[in-house]
């Protein structure tokens, strides 16, 4: 639960199980979120994503999140869903391991946070944050070593909704995540390593 210092709002958040999947799709909304994605982007080939934008895309989320193959965690506003982050295994995300410039750093077995949405009105109070505090203590609870993110870095100015789907830097600073390797100025790979457990 985190409250905004300039906002009455409590947000609490909840990770994604088949049941909520209605506050899921809400979130989502009639467009899918971004042009009929339905966070399906990193999940199968550029190709099959494009021919498939909007309503077979959703229907396979849908499908991934009933066999429990999606992984995230949707943000509340006063118990209206609000927000959403993607997470999971990175070899979940087959298209993150075909990118050059997102290429594993090391063997270890990471999880990664490939997606962020918020609804526009709620943009602005730090959800991002919230969102990845939430997502690493679900990761940690599902037995990750650690947790990876792809932020994009601005070069001048504000960027397009579209280009800042993967998470700004700020969020991920303030969240704890360090940079493990830069291999384009404008696109870090961060990471934040859970404490080993102690025997």
């Amino acid at each position: 639960m985190i409250q905004t210092p300039d906002t009455d709002i409590e947000y609490r958040f909840s990770p994604l199980t088949a049941e909520l999947w209605p506050h899921l799709e809400k979130v989502f909304g009639k467009k899918g979120a971004m042009q009929g994605c339905w966070c399906m982007r990193w999940r199968i080939s550029r190709r099959q994503f494009e021919q498939q934008r909007g309503e077979r895309n959703k229907r396979m989320l849908r499908r991934g999140i009933e066999r429990g193959l999606v992984n995230g965690v949707l943000a509340y506003a006063d118990e209206e869903p609000v927000g959403w982050c993607s997470i999971g295994p990175r070899e979940n995300f087959p298209e993150l391991e075909n990118s050059s410039v997102l290429a594993r750093v090391d063997r270890k077995p990471v999880w990664a946070v490939v997606c962020f949405f918020v609804l526009r009105r709620y943009r602005g109070q730090r959800l991002s944050v919230g969102l990845l505090e939430a997502a690493k203590d679900y990761a940690r609870e599902q037995g990750a070593v650690a947790l990876e993110g792809y932020p994009i870095v601005p070069r001048q100015g504000k960027l397009p909704l579209a280009a800042t789907w993967t998470g700004l830097e700020s969020p991920f600073n303030e969240a704890g995540f360090k940079e493990v390797e830069r291999r384009v100025d404008v696109r870090p790979i961060v990471r934040f390593n859970f404490p080993r457990k102690r025997r």
